[in-house]
């Protein structure tokens, strides 16, 4: 394991390390030797390969790999302590047994303890922005928010609402719709764009086993008058979607649940979409819907193998989320391994005849596309001069199979590919060694939901 170096804490700094990148034109970019400058505002000034007659003054991290920061677009802030529990359930009773009784603690108290551990978390994963759920409780998202605004995270939150299956006995069924709508607006009002669009709202509708159509439409006006994402779930599970079928029997599917509402567009972030016809994935490609593809969760739960490669022939907007807690693990590293293996199968399988992703298309979908869902593109996502530097250093060396063994020679025409196909598939818990947003290096806790070796 390489000896760390000092770090800076914030810009103006200069990096000499090894680069990868998806590139805003597509295909990526690879740098045996690169210099990465970021200056004082925290954008990146300069993206160049080394020379020899470089000012000697930037940090040289080789071997470590400067890479940009992940975007994990689905996760759920009160059930991390759960991570790992409950395997072998269906994602209902999962919910009913695990997961309602811990959200009804998440109050005020129990969020200012667990937020900030949680980003220093997913800080040492290499992920730097993150959408989150939060519980039903106004008073905890506010005290979340307020840990993502002090820690430096890219964070979009929201408060999860919900008028069926309720586990917040304080207010009468009546006064539900209303008072949810209040405390989301609520929230919007404080923490909607802050500091700069660092911190921003995602109107959260669990789903809609949990919803009525009211609390679905009455949420996307919400969602559409103040400019805050929409996000909920979508056919994640077999069951679910039968129940939804009998909640909705007016609708042609589960999404046109959501279409009837007005939900679908370039704000609503849809997660799982594990099981859609050929129909709901044309409407959600026409609407500019996106999608977040959970592969851990998916596979914990047993919910199923999303087509992803289908999907994404047919225009399908995707990027990743750990989906913590069915999620078991913070890392989208592990996100993508385990997202690499169910496309494995299903081609194995099932027969699935389109081609498999390799390595820098799943860093992508990882990094770039979902800073496309949220609209950010232009912002981060890649580490190219101009953007924001929300960067991640890794060390590769932590992915060695045996220590002390010379490596062997590549064809250094797959050099970026072989090197990202060993971070994904063999990462360890301290594989990511610091993580910029903004060019603030951000605190780093023990990962403990980090990288394994699967």
């Amino acid at each position: 394991m390489s000896a760390s170096p000092p770090l800076p804490a914030h810009g103006p700094f200069s990096l000499r390390a090894r680069l990868v990148t998806p590139l805003d034109g597509g295909g990526h970019r690879w740098e045996p030797d690169a210099r990465v400058e970021v200056d004082a505002r925290g954008r990146i000034a300069t993206v160049a390969a080394w020379s020899d007659g470089d000012d000697g003054a930037a940090i040289d991290v080789r071997p470590w790999v400067v890479m940009p920061g992940l975007v994990d677009l689905h996760a759920h802030l009160p059930q991390i302590p759960n991570v790992g529990r409950g395997a072998g359930l269906d994602l209902l009773t999962w919910l009913d047994r695990y997961i309602f009784p811990l959200e009804r603690g998440f109050d005020r108290s129990t969020a200012e303890r667990l937020a900030p551990a949680a980003f220093r978390a997913m800080a040492a994963a290499g992920t730097t922005t993150v959408v989150l759920y939060g519980a039903v409780f106004e008073d905890s998202l506010d005290a979340a928010f307020a840990a993502a605004e002090e820690h430096g995270i890219r964070a979009v939150l929201g408060k999860v609402m919900m008028d069926r299956l309720r586990y917040d006995p304080s207010l009468a069924d009546a006064d539900v719709l209303a008072a949810s709508l209040r405390q989301s607006a609520d929230l919007i009002a404080r923490w909607h764009g802050r500091d700069g669009g660092r911190l921003r709202y995602a109107v959260t509708p669990r789903f809609a086993v949990s919803c009525t159509a009211d609390m679905l439409r009455e949420s996307v006006a919400l969602a559409t008058a103040t400019g805050a994402y929409w996000q909920t779930h979508l056919a994640e599970d077999a069951d679910e979607i039968a129940e939804v079928t009998r909640l909705f029997p007016d609708a042609a599917d589960y999404t046109d649940v959501y279409d009837r509402a007005g939900g679908l567009g370039p704000r609503s972030i849809l997660a799982h979409a594990v099981h859609l016809s050929d129909r709901e994935v044309a409407r959600l490609a026409e609407s500019g819907s996106h999608v977040a593809h959970c592969p851990t969760s998916n596979l914990f739960l047993a919910s199923g193998a999303m087509p992803l490669a289908r999907y994404l022939d047919a225009g399908l907007s995707i990027g990743l989320g750990s989906d913590v807690a069915a999620g078991p693990d913070l890392s989208l590293l592990a996100v993508m391994r385990a997202g690499a293996y169910t496309q494995n199968g299903r081609r194995a399988m099932l027969g699935d005849r389109e081609p498999p992703l390799g390595p820098l298309d799943w860093l992508r979908l990882g990094t770039l596309a979902g800073a496309r869902v949220l609209g950010l593109g232009d912002v981060i996502g890649s580490v190219e001069a101009g953007k924001e530097a929300d960067l991640v250093c890794v060390d590769p060396s932590t992915t060695e199979p045996l220590t002390g063994l010379a490596e062997v020679a590549v064809d250094p025409t797959d050099e970026a590919a072989d090197l990202v196909s060993r971070l994904i598939f063999r990462a360890q818990r301290d594989t990511v060694r610091a993580a910029w947003v903004r060019g603030r290096l951000l605190p780093a806790g023990q990962a403990g939901t980090a990288p394994t070796d699967a």
